[in-house]
């Protein structure tokens, strides 16, 4: 660490020192805020979109806002004066479900005499401070023993059954497990950065084996993903979205983009109890085919952006399905512009949209028909006059322009986009399943799948169970330990036993498993 330089001794080169350390404090302050407005505006422009290089730059920022604090945090006084005690905020108190481990300080002098006079003391009460701590995870080895016993009279060797393992013939248990697939899938460590820190505990597992027990992770759990299809697909409604996803492509030793769709089943927001569940799928690139095939089994409303891959399912033979638009493509639309260029149409337009999300927020939670009503008397309204008002604007302004662009990709969904004024159960916007594909937006950052298609298939599988288990509000974790502790003897006809929400129905009587 680098020793502080000398103080000057005359006071005048005290205060010019003191000068300088305030303007330097201020011009840091000015930059943090600066970083803050710019990463603001960043995420902003990233919101339902997939950028490497805007991601990039955000965690650039991030990294540099972390520094910049931490430097802050390092140069503060040791004791903050009263005066700054009073202007923070309450401190958030420290969750309940934490164990207490109480250390107790007895005064230097002992509890039982009085250092002053050597009378005795009596208790008069206590102060009480909360710290909280973190120990570092610790692993073990369970040993099985499996005594045997012989009959004295018939020579019968008596010895319970081996127990049964996740996978056959492997030593990973099924916490060891669902700890290295919720690293991967949830937490967004690939195996080579897991195996350097198991090193660091003295475990030596390396990268294939990680990757070995992730495949037959895969296969043991295929039923359960099955299980899981069948719910969504069952479902009135679903939501519907795709994003990249980098694959090496077989002996080029470069990558390719795959895709993985994402299919929400949660209508939550409409006052339901059906359990949520999300299904990804992997595809080896975007052609329409791929979610044609993925809903074939499919029937009610889907609700998606405007790809036009999408187009043969809502004119298909048979039972065609009925398109939702995504009023959040719209906004970003205008949003986009206003922010390029302070078109005052584009500002109208994101004030005219605004007033349609305002009424959504009053309604979220409640059942359909009750949306359904008040939709019909406040949003059909400002509808018609959104509507009108495109049509008359559109015509004033240029056809090549960007806001003529936005507006002709407005009147084109226009259907599609009102569709959710009419039925209760559809939502204004497409948001619910983009959140569901920011995990995937974060892995990718971190690591390439298994480099093939298979490994992009087992990723789909893994994020569909890790994000049904969230939105159930259970610990992915857990819940994926309580499945491999249970699948390999569980029977096939029962497997909707192990589906997230039928768990969730069972943690009542075993909270470890809630999140």
């Amino acid at each position: 660490m680098l020793r502080p330089a000398p103080l000057p001794s005359d006071v005048e080169s005290l205060q010019r020192l003191v000068r300088e350390q305030q303007a330097q404090l201020l011009s840091r302050d000015v930059l943090i805020e600066q970083l803050k407005l710019q990463l603001a505006r960043l995420k902003k422009m990233k919101f339902g979109r997939s950028s490497e290089q805007l991601d990039a730059q955000i965690a650039q920022l991030e990294f540099s806002l972390e520094e910049l604090e931490a430097n802050a945090a390092a140069t503060a006084p040791l004791k903050t004066p009263a005066s700054e005690l009073a202007t923070k905020p309450a401190r958030k108190p420290l969750p309940d479900h934490l164990r207490r481990e109480p250390q107790v300080h007895q005064p230097s002098t002992g509890s039982c005499n009085c250092p002053e006079c050597g009378g005795k003391l009596r208790a008069l009460g206590e102060d009480s401070s909360e710290v909280l701590e973190y120990v570092p995870e610790h692993w073990k080895v369970i040993k099985h023993v499996r005594p045997k016993y012989s009959c004295s009279a018939c020579q019968k060797i008596v010895q319970a059954n081996a127990p049964s393992r996740p996978i056959e013939r492997s030593y990973a248990g099924p916490g060891l497990l669902a700890h290295i697939l919720v690293s991967k899938y949830c937490d967004h460590l690939p195996y080579y950065r897991q195996s350097q820190i198991y090193a660091r505990d003295g475990v030596e597992l390396d990268r294939s084996t990680l990757a070995d027990w992730g495949g037959a992770a895969s296969a043991l759990l295929d039923p359960l993903l099955q299980g899981l299809e069948d719910y969504v697909m069952a479902a009135q409604k679903l939501h519907a979205d795709d994003t990249p996803i980098p694959v090496l492509a077989p002996g080029t030793g470069k990558t390719k983009s795959g895709r993985l769709w994402a299919y929400l089943r949660d209508d939550r927001p409409a006052g339901s109890t059906d359990p949520p569940a999300v299904l990804f799928r992997y595809s080896p690139d975007r052609k329409g085919e791929r979610p044609r095939e993925h809903l074939k089994h499919f029937r009610g409303i889907l609700q998606a952006d405007a790809y036009g891959g999408f187009n043969g399912l809502y004119d298909r033979e048979h039972e065609p399905l009925i398109e939702a638009a995504c009023w959040a493509h719209v906004r970003r639309k205008y949003f986009e512009i206003y922010d390029s260029t302070a078109s005052p149409i584009a500002f109208e337009a994101l004030e005219r949209i605004g007033a349609l999300y305002k009424i959504e927020d009053e309604i979220r939670g409640k059942l359909a028909d009750e949306r359904t009503a008040v939709r019909q008397g406040r949003a059909a309204p400002l509808l018609k006059e959104l509507y009108d008002w495109l049509r008359a604007t559109v015509r004033k302004v240029s056809k090549k322009s960007a806001i003529a662009s936005a507006i002709g990709y407005t009147l084109s969904l226009w259907m599609a986009l009102t569709r959710y004024a009419d039925d209760g159960s559809i939502e204004i916007d497409n948001n619910p399943v983009e959140r569901e594909l920011r995990a995937v937006a974060l892995g990718r950052k971190n690591y390439l799948f298994a480099g093939s298609d298979a490994g992009g298939e087992r990723a789909a599988a893994f994020y569909s169970l890790i994000g049904t288990a969230k939105l159930c509000g259970l610990d992915p974790e857990a819940y994926l330990r309580h499945v491999l502790v249970h699948i390999a003897e569980h029977p096939i006809n029962r497997i909707e036993e192990l589906l997230p929400w039928n768990v969730v129905l069972a943690a009542r009587a075993a909270p470890s498993l809630a999140a």
